[in-house]
């Protein structure tokens, strides 16, 4: 994966120009202190696919800099003052850090990428339609519109905001079979679409289903990953 730098910073550019070639899976293929050049650079090449991202730079800040780019690739920002995190997201970019960084914050905001680049194959699966029998019928449903999945024995539940379905599949099943961009483990008997997901608490979390709200156990050795699944801000 081809990343570039742009920082004004030199010894940013120098610790994080280590990071990169620390990391098997990015090459770096440009570092640009001015974010005027760095917008020349891009919209020349097509084969950028990760800026690392300073936000106060002298002419054109960073997000006049993402503003300015047509379809800009991943973005992980890497800036001094985390009051900027809020207004980073609403770009879309993949991570937000505050320097100074370490080497496994860095590790952690590349790994999210490997999730952000299925991104495609999860808008089809997403889109997938099932049909699953009711009664005598066949009814058709998008695995979207699952809201959240509950073990019952030997079966398990499909919610939707309007229905319920019980199917003979097992949790690790039906785990396996859905995208993991849109569902996640939270608990040995619950599955949750993440797009459902209104608050988190220490020990359970609430899920929006249709105009109510459905309060979820959320299970301490699923808690970790579930955590560093979602996009919670950090640094």
């Amino acid at each position: 994966m081809n990343c570039i730098i742009v920082d004004d910073d030199k010894l940013s550019c120098q610790v994080i120009g280590e990071y990169v070639k620390k990391t098997p899976s990015l090459t770096l293929v440009g570092v640009y202190d001015s974010s005027v050049e760095a917008r020349t650079v891009f919209t020349k090449r097509r084969d950028i696919d990760l800026i690392l991202l300073d936000i106060e730079m002298p002419e054109m800040d960073g997000f006049d800099f993402l503003s300015s780019l047509e379809s800009p690739p991943h973005v992980i920002v890497i800036t001094a003052n985390e009051a900027y995190a809020a207004k980073a997201f609403n770009f879309n970019v993949v991570d937000f850090i505050t320097k100074p960084v370490l080497f496994s914050r860095f590790c952690k905001a590349i790994d999210k990428i490997k999730r952000y680049s299925t991104k495609q194959e999860y808008s089809v699966q997403a889109e997938k339609e099932i049909f699953i029998k009711k009664g005598t019928s066949l009814v058709k449903l998008k695995i979207k519109d699952i809201i959240y999945i509950e073990a019952l024995e030997n079966y398990v539940t499909l919610n939707t905001n309007e229905d319920r379905f019980v199917v003979h599949f097992t949790m690790k099943g039906i785990e396996e079979y859905l995208p993991q961009e849109l569902f996640v483990r939270v608990h040995r008997s619950f599955i949750v679409n993440k797009t459902s997901i209104k608050t988190i608490a220490e020990r359970t979390l609430d899920i929006v289903v249709g105009r109510a709200i459905k309060n979820i156990p959320l299970g301490k050795s699923f808690k970790d990953s579930f955590l560093n699944d979602i996009s919670v801000m950090s640094h």
